[in-house]
């Protein structure tokens, strides 16, 4: 009972964060004219096209100390966000990490820092993996000038919102192909929250050696308009009459639970919070279910907390033996 409640503590303050976020960005809320124009031009589109690679041959790499980046493949309005960026963490197992298997880690929306992340990838080079940490779109070196880190990925501009989560799928798409080309002949997925999101629609385009994947976004209808954390997003789309059926024409291209993943299904692990009620227990399972029956575990925590990273990384060592 105490746990119950102290962790649902902590998700409501996380919940007011993100509300408060999303009120503070109340005038970016999408006209439904201009809605409609965008989910036109995606009906016909398939995930293929929808998240395909530029040509390789004109992404400019460049890397600088242990920072990789490169032109966004979608860009917008923001400069700061039309330059992808990722930390790279070499095994010292390796010269330059060359050969080297390689994780990639997505961190949560708004997330705070990356020093827990820092800590995971020091794990992973001990077990002589190379490390890539992305900066999701409008987050870390992303973040435009005036707006919190990660404020700009989720509001009421769900047209942004859509082209936020399809540029930060094909960037991980390139950063999978660039680590290929370093030599890299395994590539795993560990991801949380928004970057699950962003991992499980990579997964039905790129196959992983194995993914994990904690309390993911799976029901885009859910997390627009009944999870507590989208509270004001949702009001001020239901202002301009905007409702649940046009999320649901855009679920073919960012619903996990409108594709089938390529990596096997034994090779993905899907971790659940008890208590979660952004990413809800009964979603992830039947996300698992829908994906063949991938491996489930679940941790008495909200979506807010420590024990799912925990319970991720004691399953890795499986995968990673």
């Amino acid at each position: 009972m105490i746990s119950r409640i102290s962790h649902s503590v902590m998700d409501a303050i996380m919940c007011a964060m993100m509300n408060t976020a999303q009120w503070r960005l109340r005038h970016h809320a999408v006209t439904r004219e201009r809605l409609e124009e965008y989910l036109a031009l995606c009906a016909t589109l398939d995930r293929q096209t929808y998240y395909s690679l530029p040509n390789p041959e004109k992404t400019n790499w460049h890397r600088k100390g242990n920072r990789l980046s490169w032109n966004s493949p979608v860009p917008g309005i923001y400069p700061e966000n039309n330059i992808a960026s990722a930390d790279l963490y070499n095994t010292p197992n390796k010269k330059d990490g060359q050969g080297a298997p390689t994780l990639l880690l997505l961190h949560a929306l708004m997330s705070a820092n990356d020093f827990g992340y820092r800590k995971i990838a020091a794990r992973f080079n001990k077990r002589g993996w190379n490390v890539l940490f992305p900066h999701l779109p409008y987050h870390y070196s992303r973040r435009p000038k005036g707006y919190a880190n990660g404020a700009l990925s989720i509001t009421s501009d769900i047209v942004r919102n859509a082209e936020a989560l399809r540029q930060s799928v094909i960037e991980l798409r390139q950063l999978i192909h660039w680590s290929r080309q370093q030599g890299s002949q395994r590539i795993a997925l560990l991801a949380t929250s928004y970057g699950g999101w962003v991992a499980a629609l990579t997964l039905s385009l790129e196959i992983t050696d194995f993914t994990i994947l904690l309390q993911p976004v799976a029901d885009v209808t859910h997390a627009t308009f009944e999870s507590p954390s989208s509270r004001m997003m949702a009001s001020y789309l239901k202002n301009n009459y905007i409702f649940s059926d046009s999320i649901d024409r855009h679920a073919h291209l960012s619903s996990p639970l409108h594709l089938t993943p390529l990596t096997p299904a034994d090779r993905i692990l899907l971790i659940g919070g008890s208590y979660d009620r952004l990413s809800p227990t009964a979603t992830l399972k039947a996300l698992s279910s829908h994906w063949g029956g991938t491996r489930y575990e679940e941790v008495r925590q909200g979506h807010f907390g420590y024990q799912a990273m925990r319970c991720a990384l004691a399953a890795s060592e499986e995968y990673l033996d």
